[in-house]
């Protein structure tokens, strides 16, 4: 396995505050690996926003436990990579993952297109009450 140059992550309850400290953690993993290029470190840092805002704004509790968003992004030599899970969420579709952009009037439905257009490869996975999108992006 490669080796891993920097790493960051938050782990805590799925809300607004969580978005705030994961963009203070890839701060702070910018400032370990300062030489990721500027739109590499734009566009991944983008991605992860948007999955972690998805969790955030569309999750469901599994049962009485609130959902817990957790956010593990490294650095590796050629590759970012960050792990967004939902945990104690419900699985969010009941569907093959379709990423589409919606009609241009639609007020959402752009985030998963959004991803897919910024990194290299988004995989899903769902095991025991939690969702995971691991996002790559080659550098």
């Amino acid at each position: 396995m490669t080796d891993v140059i920097a790493r960051r992550g938050y782990r805590g309850e799925s809300n607004e505050e969580a978005i705030e400290a994961i963009h203070n953690e890839l701060d702070g993993l910018w400032e370990d690996a300062s030489f990721v290029p500027d739109l590499d470190r734009m566009t991944f840092a983008t991605a992860v926003i948007e999955a972690a805002a998805n969790i955030v704004q569309h999750a469901l509790p599994v049962a009485e436990k609130p959902v817990e968003i957790d956010v593990d992004i490294c650095v590796r030599p050629n590759r970012l990579v960050a792990r967004v899970s939902a945990f104690n969420a419900r699985e969010p579709f009941a569907e093959d993952m379709q990423a589409s952009m919606p009609d241009a009037d639609a007020e959402s439905g752009r985030g998963l297109a959004l991803i897919e257009a910024l990194v290299t490869t988004v995989t899903f996975e769902r095991e025991d009450g939690t969702n995971t999108w691991i996002l790559t992006r080659n550098t």
